[in-house]
């Protein structure tokens, strides 16, 4: 059979599409869409560096564990503490619910082990 694939490179598809821009939009339109492309690729950059932000601060709370913990309402104790929430009188559902909205999980996808 015929092989109809075009054997272009990378760069050469760059110009390419610029031609084809050119042809749909013509020259005076051109500097016009490329502004609003850049805005667009400035809006899309602040949006994820916000979110990596927001995520270093989630990953940089330090969960601190000191020793061995012999049970699960103990580990979840040691948790509780270290999000800052009081652990006394609480079951082990409240402790979850409490430590799962405090990381901004939400609830009721924590694991049970």
């Amino acid at each position: 059979m015929f092989d109809y694939t075009l054997n272009v490179a990378g760069s050469e598809w760059i110009i390419i599409i610029f031609v084809a821009l050119v042809l749909i939009l013509g020259t005076n339109k051109l500097p016009e869409a490329a502004k609003k492309l850049g805005k667009a690729v400035n809006e899309y950059n602040k949006a994820k560096n916000g979110i990596q932000e927001q995520m270093k601060d989630y990953t940089s709370e330090n969960l601190k564990v000191s020793g061995p913990v012999e049970n699960e309402h103990q580990k979840l104790e040691m948790i509780a503490k270290n999000v800052g929430i009081d652990p006394k009188n609480k079951t082990d559902e409240e402790l979850r619910n409490l430590i799962s909205s405090k990381l901004g999980k939400p609830e009721g996808t924590t694991s049970k082990n």
